[in-house]
């Protein structure tokens, strides 16, 4: 009798947990936006121009939009194979100077050289993943910390080693100005927002919609339940951070066009992705999408709260407010 009355109130219950659940995400994404509105109204009446707003919104989703894709092989990694990858930045700037290279020297366009960076990024994570990773999986965090820790300074060191300090650029042939809601952004910022907008849905795609995708998601909710139904663990680490790494390299090959090309340039990306991805919910790889719009929101606007101050300063705001009001981001699982 107690067996019954338990069942029937665990099916009497289901419909409201799924209620709830379904309640929490939408209530979340409600309250950001309402707080996003406030941020712009805000903003309006520090500024008094509706045209400096304006800008300031377009710029921040267009560059929002690659610290996603950059967020997204982050939150990825950590999702599957439970690393914080430091190396992640000094991925980004070793794709910057293969940019750099392939359109100085071999004269590709600079987005073309998404075919070369991209296969060539993953074939790195493979390598690393296999040769490095791998032996300190299981092992104490500070041991994996200090792992990717040492990939990074080894590849910016190299990087120093092999093209010197000197700052480098590289020019988008056909750069102009392109008028969006009475703002105007680069030519190089809208391709580069649609480009991580494009290879932020394959991803998802390739999560969502291939048997390689639902291995990495099983590997990722339990990678011991993964193994008993025949799924080759070692194989998927080794993809799912390959993956990763040519996310960094692609958002690398975006950004080309954009910033100063330095051995250093992937520490400020690297720090800004584990913004984006705290906000977005730890191995969340739509959460790292939208947090890294709404961190290139936060970075855009705090110029008007704050003028005179460093970007930054306003991403760190939300960073510890995030921390301390949902430690688990916005669409990350309570524990």
């Amino acid at each position: 009798m107690s067996t019954d009355t338990t069942t029937a109130e665990a099916v009497a219950a289901e419909p409201r947990d799924r209620g709830r659940w379904r309640r929490g995400p939408y209530l979340r994404i409600a309250v950001t936006l309402v707080l996003v509105v406030a941020a712009i109204v805000l903003a309006y009446a520090r500024s008094g121009s509706g045209t400096i707003v304006m800008q300031a919104i377009v710029t921040g989703v267009l560059v929002g939009g690659v610290y996603g894709l950059t967020a997204m092989g982050l939150t990825l990694i950590f999702g599957v194979l439970d690393i914080v990858n430091f190396a992640h930045g000094a991925f980004l700037a070793l794709a910057l100077f293969v940019s750099y290279w392939l359109v100085s020297a071999v004269g590709l366009h600079p987005y073309l050289a998404l075919l070369v960076c991209v296969p060539a990024m993953f074939g790195l994570g493979v390598l690393i993943q296999r040769g490095v990773l791998s032996r300190a999986m299981g092992k104490p965090l500070q041991n994996q910390l200090l792992i990717t820790l040492g990939i990074s300074l080894l590849i910016e060191n190299s990087l120093l080693l092999f093209f010197g300090a000197d700052p480098r650029s590289v020019e988008l042939p056909g750069e102009r100005g392109v008028h969006i809601l009475g703002a105007v952004a680069d030519l190089s910022r809208v391709l580069a927002f649609l480009g991580a907008l494009v290879l932020a849905g394959l991803l998802f795609l390739l999560l969502q919609k291939t048997r390689l995708g639902t291995a990495i998601r099983a590997v990722a909710a339990n990678d011991l339940g993964a193994q008993l139904v025949g799924i080759d663990t070692r194989r998927i680490y080794a993809i799912t951070f390959a993956v990763g790494t040519a996310c960094a390299g692609a958002a690398g090959t975006l950004l080309a066009p954009l910033v100063t090309i330095e051995p250093h340039t992937g520490a400020l990306f690297n720090i800004i992705a584990f913004v984006v991805v705290v906000l977005g919910g730890m191995g969340n790889v739509v959460g790292a999408l939208v947090g890294g719009i709404l961190i290139g929101l936060v970075e855009q606007l705090g110029a008007l709260y704050l003028p005179g101050q460093s970007p930054l300063l306003s991403v760190f705001v939300v960073f510890v407010l995030v921390l301390f009001l949902r430690p688990q981001g916005l669409f990350g699982r309570s524990s």
